[in-house]
């Protein structure tokens, strides 16, 4: 561990990776991802959000988690750390963004509580305009070197806010809203959307994986370690948050996914439209976009051998 950090402190070059990523990508991303929030949200309905309402416990446990004890400690873990600047701010972009989509299958492959992660996962999409750049801007601001690179690409936190409610809110209210006025096209087709938009969103990440794969065979060893710090402590934060507010298992099982589970496609599109790629932040972005699925479904295959106490007979229920 100490040789990385050697090795991010001293090596300045990392700023200057370029990746092959033109306009005409980053507007395919977009598209991806929008695509991919609408099929998440065909499968949304009044009831998970009721759900919130009757158990604000855990949906406070959820978010605070999310937004406000991950992103502390991923803060904690750069001071500790000392990390190469572009490298920390893209830390915090992804410890700022919401829980990734995939996060659902996941839990209900851990026996967590699938209907509370479904419900997280839209609460915490719906709060990201909002929270996302806020965190972002706090955190980066609380350290000089941080701050001064932020500044130097004039970073707007209403910006980020705008795209954030672009990419993520308008199509998840998209979704809503045809689930609710068209129920029969809506159960037709949700599986049809969900399957082919995580499926279009993984290939066009392994594509641009396999076009750059020189560049991230050649630099991937400086943030391997992090992401795998920063990630454990993710897992590991949410679950003792949980347990702390004594949740069930389910349910500590459910959190501690949501906050190890980051929409890392989201926070690569912010670091092409506003930082220009950098160098640091899109290697970080990178790896947790394969990283965090690596660890979650082996968590998941883990805990899947252990069942939890107090486990309900329908797993989609609260």
């Amino acid at each position: 561990m100490l040789d990385l950090l050697i090795l991010l402190n001293m090596n300045s070059s990392i700023d200057a990776i370029h990746i092959h990523f033109n306009k005409e990508s980053l507007l395919l991303l977009n598209i991806c991802l929008g695509y991919l929030m609408f099929g998440v949200a065909l499968e949304l309905n009044k009831r998970d959000f009721l759900q919130l309402l009757r158990h604000p416990r855990k949906a406070f446990a959820g978010v605070l988690s999310q937004y406000l004890v991950f992103p502390s400690i991923t803060f904690l873990l750069i001071k500790i750390l000392h990390p190469h600047p572009s490298v920390a701010l893209g830390m915090i972009l992804v410890s700022a963004c919401p829980s990734g989509n995939i996060s659902n299958f996941i839990t209900h492959t851990a026996k967590g509580n699938t209907a509370l992660s479904v419900s997280l996962t839209a609460l915490s999409t719906i709060l990201s305009p909002v929270f996302t750049p806020l965190i972002f801007s706090i955190l980066g601001n609380l350290d000089k070197g941080i701050g001064d690179l932020m500044r130097a690409i004039h970073i707007s936190f209403y910006d980020i806010l705008t795209s954030l409610f672009i990419l993520l809110l308008l199509p998840l209210l998209l979704g809503i809203l045809i689930n609710y006025y068209f129920p029969k096209f809506t159960e037709s087709s949700k599986k049809f959307f969900k399957i082919s938009s995580l499926l279009i969103f993984f290939l066009f990440i392994l594509g641009a994986l396999i076009k750059n794969r020189d560049i991230f065979s050649n630099y991937i060893y400086l943030v391997i370690g992090i992401v795998f710090i920063q990630d454990l402590l993710g897992f590991s934060s949410g679950y003792l948050l949980a347990k702390l507010f004594r949740l069930e298992e389910r349910d500590c099982r459910s959190i501690s996914i949501e906050t190890g589970i980051h929409n890392s496609g989201l926070g690569l599109i912010l670091a092409f439209t506003f930082f220009k790629g950098l160098g640091g932040m899109v290697l970080i972005l990178a790896w947790w976009g394969i990283w965090h699925l690596i660890a979650g479904i082996s968590l998941a295959y883990y805990w899947n051998k252990k069942s939890p106490q107090n486990i309900m007979h329908a797993p989609m229920q609260y």
